[in-house]
């Protein structure tokens, strides 16, 4: 099953390794800063839209800097329809 991630881009769920909020992981000081550093040498960063970051959905073989939240993401995934309340 492919999950739209946001803009254009669907990826293959079986790609999928990880889903991360944006601002929880990218501390001052943080690993994943270097992290994201060395992907981005690497050419190895999608940029999903231009909107500000919430999520990075870290697949088998790129990282991707979505728009869409984590909690989104993954109720595409698990099917779950969200209801306003």
């Amino acid at each position: 099953m492919y999950i739209h991630i946001g803009g254009d881009y669907s990826i293959p769920e079986k790609t999928i390794l990880g889903i991360f909020d944006f601002d929880s992981i990218t501390n001052e000081g943080s690993y994943t800063n270097e992290f994201l550093k060395q992907a981005q040498e690497r050419n190895r960063i999608e940029y999903i839209s231009y909107d500000i970051p919430r999520s990075i959905i870290l697949a088998i073989d790129r990282v991707y800097i979505s728009s869409v939240s984590t909690r989104t993401i993954r109720n595409r995934i698990y099917g779950i329809i969200q209801k306003d309340i």
